[in-house]
């Protein structure tokens, strides 16, 4: 069990430093995006695995030992400790307490904070979503939240139920053509989960900041998604009718955090499939 252990930690750790290179390398042209978004969630899909893998073996061949001292590599460098310290109860406590406490440690923080982020994310797309739906209004033809707003600005927040938001100055950069491309660029980012994808990426490279993988993933998935999603609405709309919609609203402007605003990232370089 410790040999596959290691071959988990061996395979994360080459995952974690050798992935990002390759697969910005791979991804960076925006081929068929959806495949670069799997592939880089399934490099950090494969890490987190691994490391879980490895400290539930690590777990088990402790419990193993319990049962069967002989039957386990760590059974047989607690046999040379149990020579050092003397008995193998007061061994398997000093080892065995010490890695289980720091494997139980390091998933609890890992996971909290995890769960922490996620749930304080939530809150806030699910808390602006009902906001937008109170101060906002219906437009006729325009399937969308419309709120008076000099910044040019649509975006997307998840909630119950989601929240399509379009400003009154949007509405004047853009002819009809143009808004409902726009529109469908965010209704594709929903039906498509795009935020909650990211939710998860960010708030693990925010609990992890020193893997470059997590981090790298989460800037690289963003730009990915931002593609699959403009290439829903092309498909629908027109490619030049989304270029130029999304070019009218480049203008910085300010997307509430865990909304996915459309013209705020110039992703769109045509169409990707």
């Amino acid at each position: 069990m410790m040999s596959a252990a290691a071959c988990f930690l061996l395979f994360s750790g080459l995952v974690a430093v050798l992935g990002p290179p390759v697969l910005r390398r791979l991804t960076h042209g925006g081929l068929a995006p959806w495949l670069g978004v799997l592939a880089w969630t399934a490099a950090i899909a494969g890490v987190v695995l691994s490391w879980a893998m490895a400290a539930l073996l690590v777990v088990s061949d402790l419990l193993r030992y319990r049962t069967l001292p002989g039957g386990s590599m760590i059974g047989a460098c607690l046999a040379r400790l149990q020579e050092t310290v003397g008995g193998a109860d007061t061994a398997f406590e000093m080892v065995g307490v010490a890695v289980a406490a720091a494997v139980v440690s390091a998933t609890a923080w890992i996971g909290g904070r995890l769960a922490a982020g996620l749930v304080r994310l939530r809150m806030r797309t699910h808390g602006h979503a009902r906001r937008a739906r109170l101060i906002g209004r219906r437009v006729s033809g325009v399937d969308a939240v419309v709120i008076d707003n000099a910044e040019r600005v649509a975006y997307c927040a998840a909630g119950r139920p989601h929240a399509v938001v379009i400003t009154t100055a949007a509405l004047a950069a853009l002819d009809d053509r143009q808004v409902q491309a726009v529109l469908a660029h965010e209704r594709a980012h929903l039906a498509g989960h795009h935020a909650q994808i990211l939710a998860v990426l960010r708030v693990l490279a925010a609990a992890l900041p020193g893997v470059t993988l997590f981090a790298a993933g989460a800037m690289e998935v963003a730009r990915l998604l931002e593609m699959c999603a403009d290439d829903c609405a092309a498909r629908v709309h027109g490619s030049r009718t989304l270029l130029t919609g999304l070019i009218a609203l480049c203008a910085p402007a300010q997307v509430p955090d865990g909304a996915l605003g459309a013209g705020t990232s110039p992703s769109w370089t045509g169409p990707h499939d």
